[in-house]
């Protein structure tokens, strides 16, 4: 097979890759906020209500929800990307200058994938697609 003809194929199955991607990513970020809000599946994440901490978990919960569904994915993604922005720079940043000093590798990464969904949208198996192809 030649290099054109896999870069063919793989460009072709980049809709699939980007859902399998959103799908994966929300479904952590989904556990963050779980951990947050109810200490499952790490009690040691559990936080006050009301604390800072716990509206983040709020953010992760449903942003990581959403995205995970696929349904306002956009708007979804870009409202935890501003957050995990936050995070590192409220919380990590202060730390060190560089997320590998500052442990904030996860808020940093966090925020730079939610920021290309923004863009790129859920990919072809989301909710979003599926609510776009209904209205047709």
């Amino acid at each position: 097979m030649a290099l054109t003809e896999l870069e063919n194929k793989l460009t072709g199955l980049t809709p699939i890759a980007l859902s399998a991607f959103r799908i994966v990513v929300g479904f952590l970020f989904f556990l963050h906020g779980t951990s947050h809000l109810f200490g499952w599946p790490l009690a040691s994440y559990l936080q006050p209500v009301g604390a800072l901490p716990w509206w983040a978990g709020i953010i992760e919960f449903v942003g990581g929800g959403a995205i995970f569904l696929g349904i306002g994915t956009r708007l979804a993604a870009f409202v935890t990307s501003g957050a995990m922005a936050v995070a590192y720079f409220t919380y990590h940043q202060p730390q060190g200058l560089l997320p590998i000093q500052n442990s904030g590798e996860a808020a940093a990464l966090y925020s730079w994938i939610f920021f290309l969904l923004v863009f790129t949208g859920g990919g072809s198996f989301s909710l979003d697609r599926f609510v776009t192809r209904a209205k047709r």
